[in-house]
């Protein structure tokens, strides 16, 4: 019955599932930030509430651009809250940047395949809380193709849970919810407002933000994109 999909992209098709937070908390540990996961997950939080607040991010900008000013944002709130040098700055955030872009080009590059060959069989739109540049992120990974459209937070003005984003997706397949599956990796954010519309779902689960996320469970999960084509039978 499904003639048309809708995507999620952070966390889903660049992270294998994985919270992005684990994901740059990886890339800490690699470049060597000596800081407590708990320190780096405040001064997470705290720059996801800055480019929410101001727009450091600029339509133009590529996944790495994102990632550097992230990063930037990150450690500057580690320096002034005592916990590195104000020197370590700059080579941080260049070494953590490159580490979580590489980490996103690789789990594009695995994802490839599975789009590419859903896209030949269905309609396809992407549904994003994203900065206002996912358009641009999606061409630099060259996987923009593969979408109809790209219903964008930052663009919109509506943000994930609410289901409208998801209607507004469904909208442009101009489907019948019942006929649209949506695949994203957060069950409160993705999973449950897509079933609110009657939508079909898959739960690309990997590890969460919390220990409560990765406790909870649902009929309708995958642990691979790969999976999806078996599933549909193509």
């Amino acid at each position: 019955m499904i003639k048309g999909i809708i995507f999620d992209y952070g966390g889903t098709i660049d992270s294998r599932g994985v919270h992005w937070s684990e994901v740059i908390w990886d890339g800490y540990r690699a470049a060597g930030v000596n800081v407590s996961k708990e320190q780096f997950r405040d001064s997470y939080v705290h720059a996801e509430r800055e480019l929410a607040r101001v727009r450091h991010i600029l339509p133009a900008d590529n996944f790495h651009d994102l990632l550097l000013k992230k990063m930037r944002i990150e450690l500057q709130d580690l320096v002034e809250k005592g916990n590195l040098h104000c020197d370590d700055i700059e080579p941080l955030a260049q070494q953590v940047a490159q580490y979580c872009y590489q980490e996103a080009r690789s789990s594009i590059e695995e994802a490839r395949p599975v789009l590419d060959q859903l896209a030949k069989h269905y309609p396809m739109m992407l549904v994003s809380n994203f900065y206002g540049n996912v358009d641009s992120v999606l061409r630099d990974f060259d996987v923009r193709k593969y979408f109809k459209g790209v219903i964008e937070s930052a663009v919109v003005g509506v943000r994930k849970p609410n289901p409208v984003i998801f209607a507004l997706g469904v909208d442009v397949l101009e489907l019948p919810a019942s006929q649209v599956l949506v695949v994203g990796d957060s069950l409160k954010k993705d999973i449950l407002p897509a079933e609110s519309l009657g939508c079909q779902v898959l739960w690309l689960k990997g590890k969460g933000w919390t220990a409560d996320e990765d406790a909870q469970t649902h009929p309708c999960t995958i642990k691979s994109l790969n999976e999806i084509p078996q599933l549909l039978k193509i």
